[in-house]
């Protein structure tokens, strides 16, 4: 046994010297070594996986692979047992302690598949943007590892979808480099198109005006949103036309600008001509914002005037138009001649300067 032993050796050592020769030019002889780390494609691990120049044993396989994308490790002394078995003899352990084996894979990670589902849904059946879609799974799909050679890209092959429940069933395909029959990987789940909307962070009552804290982004079913989708930047600093609660996507009806002006609020009411000024305080007797026309009563003579408002607690009063001239045979009664009443309303009592 042992002079079968060293027979195989001898073989072993002469078809590595026959390698040795071929790649160097030399007649130096390569002694079989162990290999500190080995990443592998096959589901096997062979001989010449672990060992360099192991000659005519290199085909032979000895161990199972480790699980796609996973590293294993070996222990010399089991490799070289094993290595003994095969009548594999006088490798060099380099001193190494254990083998790292490494099986490589391509890995699928979950936002890769979501992203290949939403481009094939993409403008399908009233759909809108890829973007836009958001995908669920029937099952957890996690990170789908391959063997490395299923390189090609994610090719959808079958397709069904159905608007009334979202529901989608797609296969793809993913070509293999080594000419072998191509893997097939299938998902099913719901697809529901999404828009950006503002969000009250917090519920608000009616007349509040929102600050910057009060509203949030978040992405909502379009189905569920509808249209008139208020932008967050247009909410802030808006006042609430009604009570709202907290989690509820905002809309321009639900929103108005701030009142400048509020009903029985002190105000200050301003006459502003050519070359001249006057300001006065009156009483709000309605709410208004910036443009809005409001009666305002004048605190001194009591009369109520009309007027637009122009800032926080101001009231502008606009000078009366100048009559148009009148034809020669035009005839207007006393009581039909223009009074220029917001003037008078101004006027009739001694300015306030500011």
């Amino acid at each position: 046994m042992f002079a079968r032993s060293l027979l195989l050796a001898a073989l072993l050592f002469s078809a590595s010297a026959s390698n040795a020769v071929a790649q160097n030019g030399s007649d130096v002889i390569a002694p079989p070594t162990l290999r500190a780390n080995v990443t592998i494609t096959s589901d096997i691990v062979r001989i010449g996986d672990l060992v360099d120049n192991a000659g005519s044993f290199g085909a032979t396989p000895i161990y199972r692979a480790p699980d796609l994308g996973t590293t294993g490790t070996l222990p010399v002394v089991q490799v070289l047992a094993t290595l003994r078995t095969h009548q594999v003899i006088g490798v060099d352990t380099r001193d190494l302690k254990e083998i790292s084996v490494t099986r490589a894979a391509r890995a699928i990670e979950r936002h890769e598949i979501e992203l290949a589902v939403a481009r094939t849904l993409e403008r399908r059946n009233g759909l809108g943007e890829a973007a836009n879609l958001t995908i669920n799974f029937d099952r957890d799909v996690g990170d789908i590892r391959l063997e490395a050679t299923n390189s090609g890209n994610l090719q959808p092959i079958a397709l069904r979808y159905d608007p009334r429940n979202n529901c989608f069933d797609i296969t793809f395909e993913i070509a293999n480099e080594t000419g072998a029959a191509p893997t097939r990987l299938r998902f099913t789940g719901t697809a529901i198109e999404t828009v950006e909307a503002a969000v009250l962070a917090r519920s608000v009552e009616r007349g509040e005006v929102l600050k910057h804290s009060d509203v949030l982004l978040e992405r909502r079913p379009k189905a569920e949103v509808g249209a008139d989708l208020a932008v967050r930047a247009n909410t802030v600093g808006m006042q609430a036309r009604r009570q709202l609660r907290a989690g509820q996507a905002l809309k321009t009806a639900d929103l108005v600008r701030p009142d400048l002006v509020t009903r029985d609020q002190s105000v200050t009411l301003i006459y502003q001509a050519a070359g001249l000024y006057l300001t006065i305080r009156g009483k709000a007797l309605e709410g208004g914002t910036e443009g809005d026309v409001v009666s305002v009563m004048n605190l001194q003579s009591k009369r109520v005037v009309s007027g637009v408002v122009t800032g926080r607690g101001q009231v502008s009063i606009t000078p009366p138009r100048a009559a148009p001239a009148l034809e020669p045979t035009a005839s207007l009664a006393p009581a039909e001649q223009a009074s220029p009443v917001a003037v008078a309303n101004v006027s009739s009592v001694a300015p306030k300067a500011e």
